[in-house]
């Protein structure tokens, strides 16, 4: 078992990282990942999986005293560094975006929450499993795919199950699927998994488009729409001026921002985007997020 420890550039809430929303990816070995009781992470620790070449290993990492610690059976400093990018300069992003009472609340709540940089490919299957789903039942269906499709890995004693490849996922049925729960969205997994799996298409491949190209380029995947774009634009592929316009950012913007619905995806996109901070945008979005819900 190899060990480490991590120094953020900055404030940093592993909690918040990990338990807004923004990742399914993750989960704490102690069983209270979203706990509805309201639970603190603390010290705890957070589990996910990474590939090293063709391989699967864990990775778990708490906070303590500011500072993150890891484990696991491979060096992880440079991915976790990545995947939670704890190289953001954070108090510049806030000095960048408007100054406002919604938004300087929502910083003041949860400061030191960085957004993620997950894998495209597990981000994209997330968030189609996402629509009309409370952030802990998405969370609960990721899991179910690890247990039933992903790779297992021995791990300090235990069997942990890798987030199952795009080649695992396409080998699924449609009705395999539906009895772990995916309901409507099975085929959309199914049908997407099996575009990247037999190399049509790539989430990867968004990354160096222009913001706007890339949100539109990602919707040819099966059961992708704006808002799911949006959020792997966001949450795996750089672009961190992405807004998803999800049921609670509409709500914010009726209620904080009216001027800002154009009455249609992309120009609402446009003029939130404008209001939330332009290139940061997406963090400015991210934390009204997680504050508001």
């Amino acid at each position: 078992m190899e060990r480490g420890t991590i120094d953020p550039d900055g404030p940093f809430d592993l909690q918040s990282t990990v338990e807004s929303g923004q990742s399914y990816l993750w989960t704490r070995p102690d069983g209270r990942m979203y706990d509805a009781t309201g639970a603190h992470g603390g010290d705890a620790w957070y589990r996910t999986t990474i590939r090293t070449g063709g391989d699967h290993a864990v990775v778990e990492v708490r906070q303590v005293d500011g500072r993150l610690e890891w484990r696991s059976t491979v060096d992880a400093t440079d991915r976790l560094r990545a995947r939670l990018r704890v190289e953001d300069d954070l108090p510049a992003i806030r000095a960048a975006v408007p100054d406002d009472d919604v938004i300087e609340a929502a910083f003041d709540a949860f400061w030191g929450m960085r957004l993620v940089r997950d894998p495209p490919v597990p981000s994209l299957v997330s968030f189609i499993c996402s629509a009309q789903m409370r952030v802990a039942r998405i969370h609960a269906m990721q899991e179910s795919l690890r247990e039933a499709y992903g790779t297992p890995i021995e791990f300090d004693g235990e069997t942990v199950h890798a987030y199952p490849t795009a080649e695992q996922l396409a080998a699924a049925t449609e009705t395999e699927l539906r009895e772990l729960g995916l309901g409507y969205r099975a085929p959309y997994v199914v049908r997407t998994a099996e575009m990247v799996a037999d190399g049509e298409a790539h989430p990867e491949s968004a990354r160096e488009m222009a913001y706007e190209d890339a949100r539109e380029w990602l919707t040819r995947f099966v059961g992708v729409g704006e808002k799911v774009a949006d959020c792997v634009c966001l949450f795996a592929l750089d672009h961190l001026e992405a807004v998803p316009l999800d049921t609670w950012i509409r709500t914010t913007i009726e209620e904080y921002y009216p001027d800002c619905d154009r009455g249609n995806y992309a120009d609402t996109s446009r003029a939130i985007r404008e209001a939330f901070g332009g290139e940061y945008a997406g963090y400015t979005q991210t934390y009204v997020f997680h504050y508001l819900r």
